[in-house]
């Protein structure tokens, strides 16, 4: 069965005119229970992230100060969210939550995280709406609990991970694999083992080829045996922020590439939303219910 991680909490309360699209993380369960995609058995709601387990990605100076909600006006700009106990709180239930789906993936090859994808958090800082890094949280405890040997991050949001890429950078267990517009957002980007700078306006064709020709060369070279899946949908022509030009069918065809190219190959595989800044938020809604139809499509 596909299990999903939600909670209330990640719903969290912005001040009026905020562009951050919250509103998404109630929509879009509702809508995939709403056309029967899922049934409530399919969500559980994960816990907080305990101390012992951030330590092991973040350290202890940002785990203490988050947590105490103890930050500099300049740590808060960079990360562009109103700071409070209730962030703090969303991100470690988003980061257990990723966590808790990457052992949900061991058993059943595929699990999702209704938020997640806070790639712009890194070890001792936050940027990006990012506090916690889910999904560098949940590989640094496979890793230490050898339950994955050699980790795949397929990062195909359309800013690159730049938090993810830091973390990992000295790390050989894990790849890193970001394919983003090279001209968006982080201005100064970090080094990925694998970068891959989009231009401005690519289409679905030349997006599709890109992906399909490196993934399984990525394979064969890196022998992973868990993956990591980061499927932002800011790559639609209809994002406010994303400058790229793909459709809708485009990004669906994407998440079925990437998950064909996990389940013919045994990979366990765990997918973080992401962004997503389109206009109309049925726009952003559609677009991520597309990636849990076509999982449980291809995996269940």
């Amino acid at each position: 069965m596909l299990k999903i991680a939600w909670s209330p909490v990640y719903k969290y309360e912005l001040p009026e005119g905020h562009r951050f699209p919250m509103a998404k993380y109630e929509l879009l369960p509702e809508q995939l229970l709403y056309e029967g995609t899922v049934t409530d058995e399919h969500f559980f709601h994960p816990g907080q992230l305990e101390a012992d387990v951030a330590l092991l990605t973040h350290t202890e100076d940002w785990w203490n100060r988050m947590n105490a909600v103890q930050l500099t006006p300049q740590e808060i700009r960079a990360i562009g969210f109103p700071i409070n106990e209730k962030f703090v709180h969303r991100g470690r239930h988003i980061s257990r939550g990723t966590l808790e789906c990457a052992l949900f993936a061991l058993q059943h090859g595929c699990s999702m995280n209704i938020a997640g994808g806070t790639h712009h958090a890194f070890a001792d800082r936050g940027e990006g709406f990012c506090c916690f890094n889910d999904q560098a949280v949940a590989a640094n405890y496979l890793l230490h609990k050898q339950l994955a040997s050699k980790i795949l991050i397929i990062d195909l949001d359309v800013h690159q991970g730049n938090g993810t890429a830091s973390i990992f950078r000295n790390e050989p267990r894990v790849f890193t694999f970001s394919m983003h517009g090279e001209r968006n957002y982080p201005l100064r980007k970090e080094r990925s083992d694998l970068d891959i700078g989009l231009p401005d306006g690519i289409t679905d064709t030349p997006y599709l080829q890109i992906l399909s020709e490196t993934l399984p060369r990525l394979y064969d070279e890196v022998q992973p045996d868990f993956v990591f899946y980061q499927s932002g949908v800011d790559i639609l022509e209809s994002d406010k922020l994303g400058r790229l030009a793909v459709t809708r069918n485009g990004c669906k065809e994407r998440d079925r590439f990437v998950f064909n190219f996990c389940k013919t190959r045994h990979l366990p595989v765990v997918a973080s939303m992401g962004g997503g800044y389109s206009t109309r938020i049925s726009d952003i809604v559609e677009a991520h219910a597309n990636t849990f139809r076509v999982a449980q499509e291809i995996f269940f």
